[in-house]
């Protein structure tokens, strides 16, 4: 009975995998938020540095990791593929479970995987200092440890519902050397007129996106860094799931249903998009994307064009969104907190290639628990989604009486998120799902594009 199944440092995959090639149609255009026509490369040179900008358009299905980024991932990839032996146990099913664990990385989450490769491709091309946002801490924490890294000055804007609920994650940013601000600031015209209209606002991810965006362009020597949603990100992540592969092939096995958490869409893409390509190729292969029903996405947003950010800085996309003034709950999973999703996860969902759903809080800890008690691992309340999502299959596989291989990607550590289960425990976790007529009016607002 094997547990974890591991790779040496030399199977460190040398290429991402690009998606686009293998999409279905072509992609719908960026559009420039203030001409409303499509965006040009050099539009974006404000904003991120031009490596960064190739791949994000590159139509090139293997993509070169240099050596110094992979250099840097020795420190902790591969990461290990284990059988989840004692949860299939406990639940009595037929079905395997097998997990991809993105918790041993020094951030403890998957953010790092495209942290690293963000932080080197500025410092290559001159950038002596990133601003960013964060929502649960984990993409802070991963471009602080990039940055230092690489020598680069880092400033964080942290969504202030999770700069009060998670403080080790703030101390953890400033143990790697950034400046962590909680969204919505003073610092910036979006951050300003946000607390103009109401000084206790929690924060979002959109709006902290619109405070690092400014804080970008208005330096010269500065560039944005964004953890999720955008192809570039995606492209960076899809070392999870060639290690993946590579290890079930070890175990002799391959998965009916690939699983993961999903917020922006970058631990998703991580874990899936090597698997789509499979797809592409005629595997029988399901790819299940689970989100949060307080912030419902994929499940309950529109597919249209609309802003990255709340004061919409940030370029229009093509993708599944709840409207980008959308204003999430304060749940515990605050890195699923985004309005919006990345165009290619929400091209692959509308055209069918891969599915969605949501799950209540509750479950999800009650999930979390479980995989805690059985496999000894506690995971952040990002990845108690997927966790309720493999849970979900294996049942149905025991109600069925069949045999399935579920896979899913268990995207990082909870062990700076013990406030959420001090809540859990105390009973003041409550379901919620998010009124239809709040995203009604929110999706009221979307830009009209041509």
């Amino acid at each position: 009975m094997q547990n974890k199944i591991l790779l040496p440092e030399d199977r460190i995959p040398k290429y991402w995998y690009n998606v686009i090639p293998d999409m279905p149609g072509p992609l719908a255009p960026v559009i420039h938020p203030g001409t409303m026509q499509p965006v040009k490369p050099e539009d974006l040179l404000p904003i991120f540095p031009m490596p960064l900008i190739e791949q994000e358009v590159s139509q090139q299905r293997w993509i070169e990791i240099p050596e110094p980024v992979r250099e840097i991932f020795r420190i902790w990839r591969p990461s290990p593929l284990f059988r989840a032996h004692r949860l299939e146990k406990a639940l009595g099913t037929p079905a395997k479970i097998y997990y991809k664990y993105e918790g041993v990385s020094p951030a403890g989450s998957h953010k790092p995987n495209s942290a690293v490769p963000q932080a080197y491709f500025n410092k290559i091309s001159g950038t002596k200092r990133i601003a960013t946002e964060t929502g649960a801490g984990q993409w802070g924490c991963s471009i602080a440890l990039a940055c230092q890294m690489f020598g680069l000055e880092c400033t964080v804007y942290m969504v202030k519902v999770s700069f009060a609920q998670k403080p080790y994650r703030k101390s953890m940013m400033q143990l790697w050397g950034a400046n962590v601000i909680p969204s919505p600031s003073d610092q910036t015209n979006a951050g300003r007129a946000m607390l103009a209209k109401d000084p206790e606002n929690g924060g979002s991810l959109g709006l902290a996106i619109s405070e690092a965006v400014e804080d970008a362009v208005s330096r010269e020597d500065t560039r944005y860094a964004l953890g999720s949603v955008l192809n570039h990100v995606c492209l960076h992540q899809t070392i999870i799931g060639l290690e993946a592969k590579e290890q079930m092939a070890i175990a002799g096995d391959y998965p009916d249903v690939v699983i993961g958490c999903h917020g922006g869409g970058s631990n998703f893409a991580g874990i899936g998009f090597p698997f789509v390509a499979d797809k592409a190729n005629g595997k029988q292969v399901r790819v299940l994307a689970v989100e949060p029903a307080s912030c419902p996405t994929l499940t309950r947003g529109v597919y249209a064009f609309d802003y990255g950010d709340t004061a919409k800085m940030a370029p229009v996309a093509k993708m599944y969104t709840l409207g980008h003034d959308f204003m999430p709950p304060g749940i515990h999973a605050g890195g699923l907190r985004y309005h919006g999703a990345s165009p290619l996860v929400s091209q692959l969902l509308n055209t069918g290639v891969i599915e969605a759903k949501a799950v209540h809080q509750l479950g999800c800890f009650e999930a979390a628990v479980l995989f805690s008690r059985t496999e000894g691992i506690i995971p952040a309340p990002e990845s108690s989604h997927a966790i309720r999502g493999a849970v979900d299959e294996a049942l149905q596989a025991k109600e069925e009486g069949k045999e399935k291989t579920i896979l899913f990607n268990l995207s990082g550590h909870g062990h700076v998120d013990m406030t959420a289960y001090d809540d859990y425990f105390a009973g003041k976790l409550t379901d919620y799902e998010y009124p239809a007529e709040a995203i009604k009016e929110s999706l009221s607002h979307l830009p009209k594009v041509g």
